[in-house]
């Protein structure tokens, strides 16, 4: 999907919603377990009822992966399913890989062509020659974390090296890898007084933000700076959304959550 294919649906949903399809097997309805496949039944509920109202998918694979074959069996009919009955959805790979030369390719390869996901997100710390394997892919975004929402983001990521922050030096040193026209970053809501300095920097690219709704990050505070002249924000609820019941009901219940938000940023788009 190109970043433009991307834009238009924002536009006509008035919706940038991404929803975090992190499925934990003692949390899901317990009706759903008698499933042949309960993550994948769980799964296509959640985006049957929610895919009008947003505009991205995010599975983080740790949540299949623990589940071994059948786990990562539940993923890959996951994004099938996203592809063939709803293509003008975005996708994201919540894998956060990162490694040198063709191992990167690899996990390039498994994500972008064996799965067919649109985006995945890696880790810059092996610096552009783990990144760069992954913006060769032709319409395929690389979003790389930049400043996350966890309380760890302290130890390293806001360090001053030279006078300057971490996450500062990573920003603008990614801008000057190949097809990094092709890069999106990962920034944290809970960190939205940094967002104003990280327009500064990548005044156009599309910031992924997680950490809205459980985690406590402010829809409005973070769209104040954030925002761009192409929107370039993807707004990420997890838990608050899937979670939001465990009864029968529980895709409905997904649906009033994942409206609520949809409703605020219809207004903050005009």
């Amino acid at each position: 999907m190109t970043t433009a294919q991307l834009i238009t649906q924002i536009k006509k949903k008035k919706s940038f919603l991404c929803i975090g399809l992190d499925v934990d097997l003692n949390k899901i309805p317990k009706h759903l377990l008698a499933e042949e496949d309960p993550i994948f039944a769980f799964n296509k509920a959640i985006i049957d009822a929610t895919h009008h109202l947003c505009v991205a998918y995010k599975p983080n694979t740790a949540f299949y992966e623990a589940y071994g074959i059948k786990g990562w069996q539940s993923l890959e009919k996951t994004i099938k399913y996203l592809n063939e009955n709803y293509p003008e959805i975005f996708t994201i790979a919540d894998a956060k890989r990162g490694d040198i030369g063709n191992t990167s390719t690899m996990y390039a390869k498994a994500f972008f062509e064996d799965l067919a996901f649109d985006s995945v997100t890696v880790a810059p710390y092996m610096g552009k020659d783990s990144v760069e394997p992954f913006l060769a892919f032709e319409n395929k975004h690389t979003i790389m974390l930049a400043l996350t929402s966890n309380e760890g983001a302290f130890d390293f990521q806001t360090k001053k090296i030279d006078t300057k922050e971490v996450y500062k030096q990573v920003l603008e040193t990614s801008k000057g890898w190949k097809n990094s026209e092709n890069l999106m970053y990962v920034v944290g809501a809970t960190k939205a007084e940094y967002f104003k300095e990280i327009r500064k920097i990548v005044p156009n690219s599309f910031l992924l933000v997680p950490g809205v709704g459980a985690q406590g990050g402010n829809l409005q505070d973070v769209c104040k700076y954030g925002l761009s002249e192409n929107i370039g924000l993807l707004i990420n609820s997890s838990r608050g959304i899937i979670y939001a019941s465990n009864g029968e009901g529980f895709a409905n219940a997904s649906a009033t959550k994942a409206k609520e938000l949809q409703i605020q940023m219809a207004e903050i788009l005009g």
